[in-house]
């Protein structure tokens, strides 16, 4: 197969064209392809390759539509179970049978990306869920040192660390237990552990980090909150987004179950775990007011 253009899409027929991906390096006999649906980047010869002009319907894409839906609407339905509840406790509260307006202040997102596409897809998701967020597109490589300037200037409630991963196929004998095993487990380790050294309390700063087939272990051993892949499987581009979201809008009296946050995910237990976090949601009173409506009597001279 011949290809001339970057960016085309394509599936693997050693793997029965069951993931989609789109070609990001083109060398002699070779294609680096990054995965479309799926945070995996892979090589693989020209002669393995098929081109598509739109990603077909497999069964392991249709599965993960399916559950990214799903996942969308039970985030929007605790968001709603949420609003009411509030106003149930206010109520109570302050002994009155309307709740008083209050306003919300849900947790901060710092998202690094090494994948451009994947991050313009988060933000628009986290847009729709009106979780307030910052993104930024950096090479896995890079993350540590983005994280060391980033952190002290958008001073986030939740850092997520995410772009591509995989088990190293060249390796001979490969060893789990190794990060040399992986294609970028190490790099997620150092922002991580760069970004404890800035905030060691697990609750003041919740962070979600991996992607495909990542060390699961040592993402969590070097402070991460919540980390893929328990059985080094693929997870879904947007896996890392409904976490964050999940911790964004969960009460900070309250944690996250764990159970609760993974059935967010596409990939489910397989695929990404963690450790109990509060949330970082919070409410205030009175409600914020148009400032440009108020009648004030100057006091002072």
């Amino acid at each position: 197969m011949e290809l001339t253009n970057l960016g085309d899409l394509v599936v693997r027929r050693s793997y029965g064209g069951d993931v989609t991906f789109r070609v990001e390096l083109i060398e002699r006999t070779r294609a680096i392809i990054k995965g479309v649906d799926f945070r995996l980047v892979a090589d693989a010869p020209f002669s393995d390759l098929v081109q598509v002009s739109t990603p077909p319907p497999s069964e392991k894409l249709q599965q993960a539509k399916i559950k990214a839906t799903e996942s969308l609407e039970r985030l929007e339905k605790d968001r709603r179970a949420l609003v009411e509840r509030t106003r149930e406790e206010l109520m109570s509260e302050l002994y009155s049978s309307n709740a008083p307006s209050y306003f919300e202040v849900p947790g901060k997102v710092l998202h690094l990306d090494g994948d451009a596409n994947y991050l313009k897809k988060s933000l628009e998701l986290y847009e729709k869920l009106r979780v307030p967020a910052e993104g930024y597109y950096v090479s896995e490589s890079r993350m540590a040192d983005a994280v060391y300037r980033l952190l002290p200037k958008v001073n986030p409630d939740i850092l997520v660390l995410t772009g591509h991963d995989g088990v190293l196929k060249n390796q001979m004998n490969y060893d789990l237990y190794n990060l040399n095993s992986y294609k970028n487990s190490r790099n997620f380790v150092d922002a991580i552990q760069t970004a404890r050294s800035y905030e060691r309390n697990f609750d003041a700063l919740t962070i979600v980090a991996g992607a495909c087939q990542s060390h699961f272990e040592a993402l969590l051993q070097s402070g991460a909150n919540f980390a893929s892949s328990p059985a080094r499987i693929l997870i879904h581009a947007l896996d890392p987004v409904y976490i964050a979201a999940k911790a964004s809008f969960t009460p900070i009296r309250s944690t996250l179950h764990i159970t609760d946050v993974l059935n967010h995910t596409v990939s489910g237990i397989q695929g990404v775990g963690g450790i109990e976090t509060r949330g970082s949601y919070r409410i205030g009173l009175p409600k914020l007011r148009d400032l440009s409506t108020l009648t004030v009597v100057p006091s002072i001279q």
